[in-house]
């Protein structure tokens, strides 16, 4: 099975070990990526925007934020393209390494009291090559798992890397909750943020180590064998597969949305509007991200029983109704209701993610599955996560209410639902039998 510590190519690895490798990786790169939300909502306004209100520096800060989704799409086509070419796990290695150099260097950074403009300049640098190796992290990730699963159990398989990004957002919601209750504010901004991103370069390595443990997927390579790897496998997607690609933008809208109100836009709505600790806020996202690590591959387990749609429905359709009374309980005052609205917004959410990575890889043959999944999933996220806290931060400041921001979610998800209610059954599919 192995030879020097690594996978021989051509032998199969055990699923459980596949899963775990998926797991850990996704958790990694995606814990790099999250621990730049929070620190944009926490402090990165002060020392990267300190001319501004705090409002407008957080704004500022958001906006740095929203660039690494824009760079998403680009790394999910370089890396959907060689990795129909060459293979799922050397993009995957390749993008753990981009991820953690990015955010290692983030934590080293001057901030814009030491080298003035050039500071922000390099954050948005940083942030970029962040967000273009996350982008081709996910594809790679899930089809890993999902290639080496079987039919029946793909959903409960497959959502193991999706539970590693609610494990990525918990262990970077925990260190920084850990560093803010041990250390003064003035620690805190001073030096205290920057530990966390220099924990990455650690985590990267083992990341690494687990990685190279881990066999190409057996379902590729026999692709591989059967036929030459198309030229330019995006065109092919967008060519052959229309549907598949505006199905997994509509299944994600909602999703992506949603997401990024509830972990990241409430952390500067509790701080900012409803004047709660840092501590409190940073602590009920970290049970939120707790429960929804557990949620995921249930949601997941129940839609290779019952079926994708419905249960992506549920989700979507389940956050909309609850976003109408998340923020009065976020505004609440009440610890309990605060971290309840976090936790429950979560596993509604849970319930879309869950099964999500296997509907959308089960949208797209062999040949061109990571392009096309990539494509479909990183897409979005141009118009939706990236914007997520800007247009929320930007509805409450225009009217002063948060309702608005309960319609944007709520009709977001909405979306969702009825995509998924009109997408193709694809629970129990042979992905080699996907045309």
């Amino acid at each position: 099975m192995e030879q020097g510590g690594a996978a021989v190519a051509g032998e199969k690895t055990p699923l459980k070990r596949v899963v775990m490798a998926s797991l850990v990786g996704t958790t990694i790169e995606w814990y790099d990526f999250f621990l730049y939300g929070s620190a944009a909502a926490l402090v990165f306004n002060r020392l990267f925007f300190p001319d501004y209100d705090p409002l407008t520096g957080t704004f500022l800060a958001f906006a740095t934020y929203a660039l690494g989704f824009v760079a998403r799409p680009l790394g999910g086509i370089v890396f959907g393209h060689y990795g129909d070419k060459l293979g799922r796990k050397r993009l995957l290695m390749l993008s753990l390494i981009i991820m953690g150099v990015a955010t290692t260097l983030i934590g080293l950074l001057p901030t814009y009291a030491q080298i003035g403009i050039w500071a922000p300049i390099a954050l948005v640098l940083l942030r970029l090559a962040q967000g273009f190796a996350v982008g081709g992290e996910w594809g790679g990730a899930v089809l890993l798992a999902a290639e080496h699963g079987d039919a029946a159990r793909r959903g409960f398989w497959a959502s193991w890397p999706q539970a590693g990004v609610a494990a990525g957002n918990l262990l970077a919601a925990g260190v920084l909750a850990l560093l803010a209750g041990l250390l003064t504010d003035q620690d805190f901004i001073s030096w205290g943020w920057r530990v966390p991103f220099l924990l990455s370069a650690v985590l990267v390595a083992i990341g690494w180590w687990i990685r190279t443990h881990v066999s190409e997927s057996a379902t590729f390579e026999e692709a591989n064998e059967a036929e030459a790897p198309p030229k330019i496998p995006a065109l092919d997607v967008m060519r052959q597969h229309p549907r598949g690609v505006l199905t997994g933008a509509g299944l994600r809208v909602g999703e992506n949305i949603s997401y990024y109100v509830v972990t990241t836009f409430s952390i500067t709505y509790l701080t900012e509007v409803a004047a709660e600790s840092r501590s409190l806020a940073l602590n009920a996202l970290l049970i939120g991200a707790a429960v929804q690590f557990f949620a995921i591959p249930l949601f997941a387990m129940l839609s290779d029983r019952i079926g994708r749609r419905p249960v992506y429905a549920f989700g979507g359709f389940g956050l909309a109704a609850f976003s109408f009374l998340f923020f009065g309980m976020l505004g609440s005052g009440s610890q309990g209701a605060i971290i309840a609205a976090i936790v429950i917004g979560l596993v509604l959410h849970g319930a879309m993610y869950g099964p999500q990575a296997a509907m959308i890889s089960e949208l797209f043959p062999t040949r061109i599955r990571y392009s096309g999944a990539s494509i479909a999933y990183q897409l979005t996220s141009i118009f939706a996560g990236s914007l997520a806290p800007l247009i929320a931060l930007g509805l409450y400041q225009s009217y002063g209410s948060a309702l608005p921001v309960a319609i944007y979610v709520g009709v977001a998800c909405a979306i969702s639902g009825v995509t998924a209610l009109l997408a193709r059954e694809t629970r129990g599919v042979e992905l080699a039998q996907i045309r």
